[in-house]
């Protein structure tokens, strides 16, 4: 583990269970506790071959994945016999769009054994009261889901909304998301940050954990002055029960401080 690595502070919000009419009929009601983490067993089409500024992702003991529709069915099964420990998976963006896989995904996962949590893609055009009561409207609040996740990144191929506010409203409007959904979920949220979004406006030091985004060097290096407990690694992950490239991930932690990080984070 690196010295910046895994954002592991034991205090966690007070525990709530699924309210009545949270929960639809296609998700579980409790996501159970894993067991020991389980190895890697899937590759990579475009593997880095070098890491610079600090270990290589096969360090790492806990791997996971992150997924959307582009994924498909995915056969959480297999994927979760191939030491796929978690799953951060794509539920909404703005305050009007679901991903339709969500419930699919989700339902197998906590299935199959394997940790997951929604996230939301936030658009920079629509208020993030709007965009905090639409993720919650659409990602139930379950026992053993991973915390909530907002994904901070520029999209330049939005065919409605390209603009890039300044700093200062983008803590604004990311502190405002995250107070609403961490409230609502008594759960510490994490953020996911590239690093192209991370040069242009920086967001370190928000009350959350860090997920943070390098294909080509360590988040030692690429980031600097921020703890983090995620890492995506490479969008050309090639996992059993996952049809084409997937992203994936490693924890910052040994398995131990795994099993701590799910115990204090998840509600329930």
């Amino acid at each position: 583990m690196t010295r910046r690595a895994a954002c592991l502070g034991m205090t966690s919000l007070a525990a709530c269970g699924p309210r009545g009419g949270d929960t639809p009929d296609s998700l579980p009601g409790r996501v159970p506790l894993p067991g020991a983490a389980r190895p890697p067993r899937f590759g990579d089409s475009d593997p880095v071959a070098t890491w610079s500024g600090g270990p290589a992702p096969s360090a790492y003991a806990v791997h996971g994945i992150d997924a959307s529709k582009f994924q498909g069915s995915i056969d959480w099964s297999a994927a979760g016999a191939a030491g796929v420990n978690f799953a951060f998976l794509k539920a909404t963006e703005g305050g009007d769009r679901l991903d339709e896989r969500f419930a699919e995904h989700f339902a197998g996962a906590a299935a199959a054994g394997v940790p997951a949590g929604g996230y939301h893609f936030y658009y920079c055009c629509r208020s993030p009261e709007d965009q905090a009561r639409w993720f919650i409207r659409n990602v139930p609040r379950i026992r053993g889901a991973l915390p909530p996740v907002l994904d901070l990144e520029w999209n330049p191929f939005s065919p409605t909304c390209v603009t890039r506010p300044p700093q200062a409203e983008v803590r604004r409007v990311a502190e405002t998301w995250l107070s609403i959904v961490s409230q609502h979920y008594q759960q510490r949220p994490i953020v996911y940050v590239p690093i192209e979004f991370w040069r242009d406006r920086d967001v370190r030091r928000l009350p959350v954990d860090y997920w943070l985004r390098s294909v080509a060097r360590h988040p030692e290096e690429a980031f600097t002055d921020v703890s983090w407990s995620f890492w995506q690694y490479s969008s050309t992950g090639q996992v059993p029960g996952v049809s084409g490239d997937c992203d994936l991930n490693v924890f910052g932690g040994n398995a131990s401080l795994w099993r701590r990080w799910l115990a204090a984070r998840r509600h329930g």
